[in-house]
């Protein structure tokens, strides 16, 4: 990681804020017999996710949700896996469930998230939870959208209003991103590859988030100075050396000085996302309880 700017936004800080204000509210449910629980599907190798999965459960337990591995052979079909997860949204004992990527090519990971309940999609990748965010029905965003705000929200900038530029128009971080804000008050322009000058557009965001999976795109001349900038990106590099490093879409050396807050990678985007997890697990918890405790009361209406 690069030599932090005085005015870094690090998510280490914000994601205990937010992991400790879920653990509050987990153990205040689990003395009432509700308690959360989040399953982790993984097919076949896990060697590529062992660390996020393993990050995963270290949050979990600090947010005080149970937290299960289930790992199902590369030979499944998709067929087969989507029976397991319609298992898992009828099973009153799981909260919430989260597939790791990646997943084997033979399987459409959008068929996978589709499959995931709507009341069990922690990850926000079901069609209907992107939907929602249309109506400003945030409690189950996507986690990485919902982090980048979070983390916008951490400058203490006033959203109504605030000129917002987004580089990356992808349909579970870049667009939801835009709606999210724009149902905060902003002025919000979406860039994509087809965008003529991303320079034009991003040199007059107060507030630049940037998520394209390019390394270093976005350099100081790019950002108008005293702006937020939230870098989304995650990339290796390879250096003169041979050896390897993870940087963003932003070039962090020629904008830190450019811009009045700044998101390092890693460190910025990243552990936000996993607490914005923990707190999407007990939004859904909390969908639960109300069901059925609305269930329950139709019943006994009816008798």
């Amino acid at each position: 990681m690069p030599d932090l700017h005085p005015h870094d936004l690090r998510g280490r800080e914000l994601a205990e804020g937010i992991v400790a204000e879920v653990r509050r509210a987990t153990d205040e449910l689990a003395g009432s017999g509700w308690k959360a629980k989040l399953v982790s599907v993984t097919v076949g190798d896990t060697s590529a996710v062992e660390v996020y999965v393993r990050n995963q459960k270290r949050w979990a337990e600090r947010a005080g949700i149970g937290f299960e591995e289930r790992n199902f052979p590369e030979t499944i079909t998709h067929e087969e896996l989507e029976a397991s997860l319609h298992a898992m949204n009828a099973d009153p004992r799981v909260t919430g469930v989260i597939i790791q990527r990646p997943v084997p090519k033979h399987i459409p990971l959008r068929v996978l998230q589709t499959a995931v309940g709507p009341m069990k999609d922690v990850e926000g990748m079901h069609p209907a939870s992107i939907g929602n965010i249309v109506y400003n029905q945030l409690d189950l965003a996507p986690c990485t959208a919902a982090a980048s705000v979070e983390l916008l929200k951490a400058t203490g900038l006033k959203l109504e209003g605030l000129e917002v530029v987004v580089v990356g128009h992808s349909e579970i971080v870049g667009k939801p991103i835009a709606f999210m804000l724009m149902g905060a008050g902003a002025t919000v322009t979406v860039c994509h590859h087809m965008t003529r000058s991303v320079a034009i557009h991003t040199r007059r965001a107060d507030a630049l988030f940037v998520a394209v999976g390019r390394p270093k795109l976005i350099t100081g001349d790019m950002v108008k100075p005293g702006a937020a900038v939230i870098d989304i990106g995650i990339n290796t590099i390879a250096e003169a050396d041979g050896t390897t490093r993870i940087v963003g879409d932003v070039d962090y050396d020629s904008v830190k000085d450019v811009a009045s807050w700044i998101t390092p990678v890693p460190g910025g985007v990243g552990p936000v996302t996993v607490a914005i997890l923990m707190r999407n697990t007990l939004a859904a918890l909390r969908r639960h309880k109300a069901r059925y405790e609305a269930a329950f009361r139709a019943v006994n209406e009816q008798g």
